[in-house]
């Protein structure tokens, strides 16, 4: 009885060392590329896996892989962007390299149309359409600046720059050489200086705030 049972212990244990050496000896180192189909141009990150042992992986950069398979496995190459195929691996092989040249379709995802409303009902449209503060477009600033009363705040706030005060200066000598070597005419029969002083007399130049 004893000798059956370990004729049978012995049994099981080639038939397992059978099993795992057949495993072991099925198992291929699997790599190639994975290329778009219509330029020839490596396709990074496309998602591999085998559907019979699970195993996965991803491609590089450039579209290489490399994958321990077994020899009649399916397996699947997907990636966002291209229609999903499948290759299957040869069960004959001789050594325990395969490589191949995958190529892949570009495919187009149709999705449903989103419309994004930034108000959650036409009362809070409308609402917020009434009360906007719309600022004002460049054309409309530079009418603003460019009012009288503006341009009259901003030079005397400003008052001469450099450029000004050079032309003044340079007027005030002008006006000097002009009557060089003889006595300047009197203002008192000049009808632009009576005109200006009768104008400012109007406007209350004269008067003393004291």
């Amino acid at each position: 009885m004893k000798s059956i049972r370990f004729i049978g212990l012995v049994w099981l244990l080639c038939w397992g060392s059978f099993q795992s050496f057949a495993q072991q000896s099925s198992l291929i180192q699997f790599s190639g590329l994975v290329l778009t189909s219509d330029s020839l141009i490596g396709i990074p990150l496309v998602n591999i896996y085998s559907s019979n042992s699970g195993a996965g992986t991803f491609t590089d950069r450039k579209g290489f892989f490399s994958l321990v398979a077994h020899m009649g496995d399916t397996i699947y190459f997907s990636s966002v962007g291209y229609s999903t195929t499948q290759t299957v691996i040869p069960d004959s092989l001789s050594g325990s390299r395969y490589s191949m040249v995958q190529l892949m379709t570009s495919d187009t995802f149709y999705l449903a149309e989103t419309v994004i409303f930034p108000w959650p009902s036409k009362e809070d449209f409308r609402e917020a359409f009434l009360y906007a503060d719309i600022p004002d477009d460049e054309y409309a600033i530079a009418n603003r600046n460019l009012e009288r009363e503006k341009m009259k705040e901003l030079g005397e706030f400003y008052g001469y720059d450099a450029d000004a005060n050079q032309d003044y200066y340079t007027k005030q000598i002008a006006k000097e050489l002009y009557y060089a070597g003889q006595n300047p005419p009197l203002r008192i029969f000049d009808v632009f200086a009576w005109k200006s002083f009768i104008e400012a007399w109007k406007n209350g130049d004269f008067k003393s705030d004291h």
